[in-house]
């Protein structure tokens, strides 16, 4: 693993927009589509190549016969990683799935664990192809012209992601992932929403946690629309802007795009980046507000997340002062949309109770994990599951205000009632292989 992050971070930058764009991968054994690239259980992860899988210790091939492309496949019985190097951008990338002589079940994360495709079920002899777009990232920021002009001041630990790369790195997880062809393409006619934020917003590359931006594409209609989040663990808005994230934002935010914007966990907190509530807090997220517009963006707030807190009543306890109200007033004073998942998120919660509602926080006895010597009691960052109610709070409120991305709304999403949570045993999620006991910064 350490062979692999010290891959990701030697690539040259400069070099980004020499490469190819475009991709056709026939996944399977020696027989090889026209006009595709072989990919089999050697092809190993290469610079040189720019594509293949992180590990191949456990990797298969199946050759089937008939069809060149849909007659084979590539599969594992654990999560297994395919990357290619990739510029910054938007793609288009077409799954094939299934297996030509038996059943199939896949789900698809990219990244940094982002949600695309959930427990694809395929039937003996069954063949399904399947569109996803991602949003592909790196920490050069360039002005319209494609000039280098800045960077973003990365933390150390972001260091090891699998964003903020120069690779796109598909995850095939679940019982029995079989995957016959992969097809990149670049999109130019997505919105692409960019997400800013904290750890309750950024994608968490390691189990169990997880924020509700990385489960919000998987509600989203592909092709028409792209997440792009650039949030991170321990962010405010000051810091945002210090570390030059929403520069890099504001050299690539095309008009017609969204830009969300959740802070307060972090900006409450004595220090360097403080802002109070009702002054530096709504003044910068007005300084925002107008640029978006300026740039002919579209600019949504979104309210904090509530903690795990409760009262002697079983009432969750406002532990975030006075920034969820006062975003709510920036939200009125400019007439900026609003998704307020403070409240939305203290109603699940409270239909949850106080011992229900750890289900969808990291609470985890001791050794749940790897290195993890002492119980995970975490009253702020979620698990998977918690996660992904709130991506549902977040579509949700989309919907019920008809704002202008309900039309991007896939029928992943059904109608979410937060008074009546889905049952966390009922909720799928396949572990992936990375994991960590140690906390997003922030709390």
């Amino acid at each position: 693993m350490k062979n692999w992050i010290i891959i990701m971070t030697v690539f040259i930058c400069s070099s980004i927009s020499a490469q190819q764009t475009t991709f056709k991968f026939d996944f399977g054994g020696s027989r090889t589509q026209d006009g595709f690239i072989p990919i089999t259980e050697h092809s190993k992860f290469d610079r040189k190549t720019g594509y293949g899988f992180m590990d191949i210790s456990n990797i298969k091939s199946v050759d089937r016969g008939g069809n060149a492309l849909k007659g084979d496949f590539i599969t594992s019985d654990r999560p297994f990683y395919f990357s290619v190097i990739l510029s910054e951008g938007n793609y288009d990338i077409q799954l094939t799935l299934g297996d030509s002589k038996g059943s199939s079940e896949t789900t698809v994360r990219v990244e940094n664990r982002r949600l695309l495709l959930d427990d694809v079920k395929t039937k003996e002899g069954d063949v399904v192809e399947k569109l996803i777009t991602v949003h592909v990232k790196d920490s050069i920021i360039r002005n319209q012209n494609g000039n280098e002009i800045g960077i973003v001041k990365l933390k150390p630990r972001e260091k090891k992601y699998l964003h903020w790369d120069n690779l796109l790195t598909i995850e095939f997880n679940d019982k029995a992932p079989k995957v016959c062809a992969v097809v990149i393409q670049p999109n130019k006619v997505a919105k692409t929403i960019y997400l800013t934020g904290d750890s309750t917003v950024v994608d968490q590359l390691y189990e169990p946690w997880a924020s509700w931006g990385q489960m919000f594409p998987y509600f989203l209609i592909p092709h028409q629309v792209v997440v792009a989040n650039y949030a991170e663990s321990g962010e405010t808005l000051k810091a945002f802007e210090g570390r030059h994230r929403v520069d890099k934002i504001w050299n690539r935010i095309k008009p017609g795009d969204y830009l969300f914007i959740e802070f307060g966990h972090n900006d409450q907190k004595p220090g360097n980046s403080h802002l109070e509530a009702n002054s530096g807090y709504k003044e910068k997220l007005k300084e925002w507000i107008y640029k978006a517009r300026q740039l002919e963006a579209i600019p949504v707030l979104v309210t904090s997340v509530n903690r795990h807190v409760f009262d002697g009543n079983k009432k969750i306890v406002n532990t975030l002062g006075d920034y969820p109200s006062a975003m709510r007033e920036v939200a009125k004073e400019e007439n900026v949309f609003l998704i307020d998942l403070n409240e939305i998120s203290k109603t699940l919660f409270e239909a949850m109770g106080p011992e229900l509602s750890k289900k969808a926080f990291v609470y985890y006895p001791a050794n749940s994990y790897p290195n993890q010597a002492e119980a995970l009691a975490d009253d702020t960052h979620f698990n998977t599951y918690g996660a992904y109610e709130l991506a549902k709070c977040v579509v949700k409120s989309i919907t019920e205000q008809n704002l202008p991305l309900q039309q991007f709304i896939s029928k992943n999403y059904r109608n979410f009632d937060p008074e009546k949570p889905d049952a966390a045993e009922k909720f799928h999620w396949p572990e992936s292989i990375f994991m960590e006991a140690l906390k997003p910064d922030g709390n």
